[in-house]
C-alpha cells in the first residue's frame, strides 16, 4: 500500500527472540500465561514490553502480580548442602560417642560450633556430661536444611510469617521482589501481528485505501524520554519567595558577596566586646593567611553594586524638582575613632565597655558569622544622607558549631533592616505580626532577649498551623545607640533589626527533619529534582 513506512510487527526481541511473537504462539497453544514459568529466562522490563505492545492493540489482556521471592544466602545454601549447624554438632556427637567442647569447633569449625551447639541443646538433641557433650536423640530430622531446600526460589506472600522472619534474621535467607504476569487472549487476539499502516499519504487519500487500511493506534499511555532538566535547590525556592516578600513591602536588596570580613565589621562596629564568647575559636572561624585586614575604607566595587540596588528607592524618595538633598562623605578614620571610643573609655551618652581595645583584635579576618556585618556597612552609608530606609540580605554565615540534625557550620542568614524616624519598639511588633502573617504563620509572641548590638530584644515565637505548635522563628531588635551614632546617623533616626534562617521554614515546609539531607553532599538529588514550587502563606 503506498505511504506505508514498513509493515508491523518490527520484531520486538530479547537476543535473537521475537517476544510478541512467542507469547501469540503460546496463547494458541493453552489458555493464559504466566511469564515466570512460560519466559523465566527473558528480564522483566523486555517481556512488559512485548505485552504492553499487544495489550494496546487489544490481542492479549495481562494481569501484574507483585510477590516477594525466597533467595538463599552463601550460608542458607551451605546448609542445604551440608546439614545445619545443629545437625553437624549431633552428627559428630553421635559418630565419636562423646566430645570435649574444647574438641567440637576442631571437628565442625568454630561457626557451627558456636550456632548449632545452642540450637542442639534447645532441640533436646545433646546434653552436658561434665566437660563433654553426649547424645540424647538417637535419631533427628534436620529440619532447617529441608525447609530451606523447599522455601529456595518459591514466592511467599506474607514476609512477616514467623518461619520466615526467623530465616531472615539468622541470615539464611534474602526476600527479592519479582515481578510476574499472567496473559489472556484479547478481543482482536491474531496468530500473527496484523500489518499496520504508519502515516496517512496524499495517495491514500486519492484512492480511498485509507478507509480499509489498518492504522496504528497511538499509545497515549506512554511516557516521553526523561528530560533530566535542571531544577532548583528547595533552599533556593524559599529564598525566591522570601525576596518576593520582601521587594512587595519596599525593601531593598543589599549586596552580601563578602563571605570574608574584618572584626571591625563583623563585631566591632556592632558594640560586640572584644572579649565576647562569640570571639572565641570555639564559635567562630578565624582566616590564617591573610590574618589581618587593612583599616576600613573606601569600597568602590561594592558602592556600585548598592547604588544600581538602590535607584529604584532613591526615586522614590528623591526631593521635588529643583530641590537637593544635602549629603556629607563618610569619615572612615572618624568612624574608626568613634568605635575605639565607645568601647574603651565610652561615649555618644554610653560608658562603654571600659577594657583596653585593641586595634589587632578588631582587624582579624573571619568568615562572617552573620549578615549584619553587611547591615552595618550599609548602615554606615546611609549616613551620606539619613532618610527612611528598608534593606534586606540573604546569603550564607558561618559558625563554628558541631554538625548535628539541626545545626551545620554554615546556613543561610535572612535579614531585614529598617530606617526611620521616631519608631518604637511597638512599632516593630506590628510590622513582625505583618511579616510573619504573609508567611503562614499568626499570632506572635514576643519573648525578651539580649543581643550585644540591639536594646530592647526580642525572640519571636509563633503558632505553626501547619506543624500545630510554638515555634521559634527569629530574632529581633533596635539597634543601639552605641552602633548607630558613631557612624554618623542622627540621634532620632532609629533602625529596626529582624532575622533568621532560610533553613528552617525550608525544613517545615518540605518535611525535612534532619538538616544534612537539605544542604550538603547527603542531598538527595532526587528530593531537588521532584520537589514543587511553594508558597509560604500555605499551609
Amino acid at each position: 500500500m503506498p505511504g506505508i513506512q514498513g509493515p508491523v510487527p518490527v520484531p520486538l526481541q530479547a537476543g535473537d527472540r521475537d517476544l510478541t511473537q512467542e507469547i501469540l504462539d503460546t496463547l494458541s497453544e493453552k489458555p493464559e500465561t504466566q511469564t515466570n514459568n512460560d519466559f523465566a529466562d527473558v528480564p522483566q522490563t523486555q517481556i512488559k514490553a512485548a505485552l504492553d505492545r499487544l495489550s494496546s492493540r487489544s490481542m492479549i489482556m495481562y494481569d501484574t502480580s507483585v510477590g516477594e521471592q525466597v533467595q538463599l544466602t552463601d550460608e542458607g545454601n551451605t546448609i542445604v548442602t551440608e546439614g545445619s549447624h545443629e545437625y553437624k554438632v549431633w552428627s559428630a556427637i553421635k559418630e565419636h560417642g562423646k566430645v570435649s567442647m574444647k574438641e567440637l569447633p576442631k571437628l565442625v569449625g568454630p561457626d557451627s560450633a558456636k550456632v548449632g551447639q545452642g540450637a542442639a541443646f534447645k532441640n533436646k538433641w545433646i546434653k552436658k556430661d561434665g566437660d563433654n557433650l553426649i547424645l540424647v536423640a538417637e535419631d533427628v530430622e534436620d529440619v532447617t536444611s529441608q525447609a530451606l531446600k523447599k522455601l529456595k526460589g518459591t514466592v511467599v506472600e506474607d514476609a512477616k510469617d514467623k518461619t520466615i522472619a526467623d530465616y531472615r534474621k539468622r541470615k539464611l535467607i534474602t526476600l527479592q521482589k519479582i515481578i510476574s504476569y499472567t496473559a489472556k487472549k484479547g478481543e482482536k487476539y491474531q496468530r500473527e501481528m496484523p500489518v499496520e499502516v504508519t502515516d496517512l499519504t496524499a495517495d491514500m487519500l486519492l484512492s480511498g485505501d485509507w478507509k480499509t487500511a489498518n492504522f496504528k493506534p497511538y499509545n497515549f499511555n506512554a511516557l516521553g524520554t526523561d528530560q533530566h532538566p535542571g531544577a532548583l535547590h528547595p533552599l533556593n525556592k524559599v529564598r525566591a519567595e522570601f525576596r518576593t516578600l520582601f521587594f512587595n513591602q519596599g525593601f531593598v536588596e543589599m549586596p552580601t558577596s563578602r563571605y570574608v570580613d574584618s572584626g571591625f565589621w563583623n563585631f566591632d562596629a556592632l558594640f560586640v566586646p572584644q572579649q565576647h564568647p562569640a570571639r572565641d575559636m570555639q564559635d567562630t572561624f578565624f582566616i590564617s593567611d591573610p590574618s589581618k585586614a587593612s583599616k576600613p575604607g573606601p569600597d568602590p566595587e561594592t558602592d556600585a553594586q548598592m547604588e544600581e540596588m538602590e535607584a529604584g528607592s532613591r526615586r522614590l524618595y528623591a526631593p521635588p524638582s529643583g530641590e537637593s538633598r544635602q549629603t556629607k562623605p563618610r569619615d572612615y578614620d572618624a568612624y574608626w575613632n568613634n568605635i575605639k571610643e565607645v568601647h574603651q573609655n565610652g561615649a555618644f551618652g554610653s560608658i562603654g565597655y571600659r577594657y583596653p581595645w585593641s586595634e589587632d583584635e578588631c582587624l582579624r579576618l573571619v568568615l562572617r558569622t552573620h549578615t549584619t556585618a553587611v547591615s552595618t556597612w550599609v548602615l554606615h552609608r546611609l549616613a551620606e544622607d539619613p532618610r527612611p530606609a528598608r534593606y534586606f540580605s540573604i546569603d550564607r554565615v558561618f559558625r563554628n558549631e558541631t554538625v548535628d540534625a539541626t545545626h551545620l557550620a554554615e546556613f543561610h542568614q535572612v535579614e531585614g533592616v529598617i530606617a526611620d524616624f521616631g519608631l518604637t519598639l511597638g512599632g516593630l511588633m506590628r510590622f513582625l505580626e505583618d511579616f510573619y502573617s504573609k508567611m503562614g504563620i499568626t499570632n506572635l509572641r514576643f519573648k525578651p532577649a539580649y543581643n550585644p548590638y540591639t536594646e530592647p530584644s526580642m525572640e519571636i515565637f509563633g503558632y505553626h498551623i501547619g506543624l500545630a505548635k510554638w515555634v521559634e522563628i527569629g530574632n529581633s531588635g533596635m539597634f543601639r545607640p552605641e552602633m548607630l551614632e558613631p557612624m554618623g546617623l542622627p540621634k532620632d533616626l532609629r533602625v529596626y533589626g529582624f532575622g533568621l534562617s532560610l533553613e528552617r521554614p525550608t525544613m517545615i515546609k518540605y518535611g525535612v527533619s534532619n538538616i544534612r539531607e537539605l544542604l550538603g553532599h547527603k542531598c538527595d538529588l532526587g528530593f531537588i529534582g521532584g520537589n514543587a514550587a511553594v508558597r509560604l502563606e500555605k499551609h
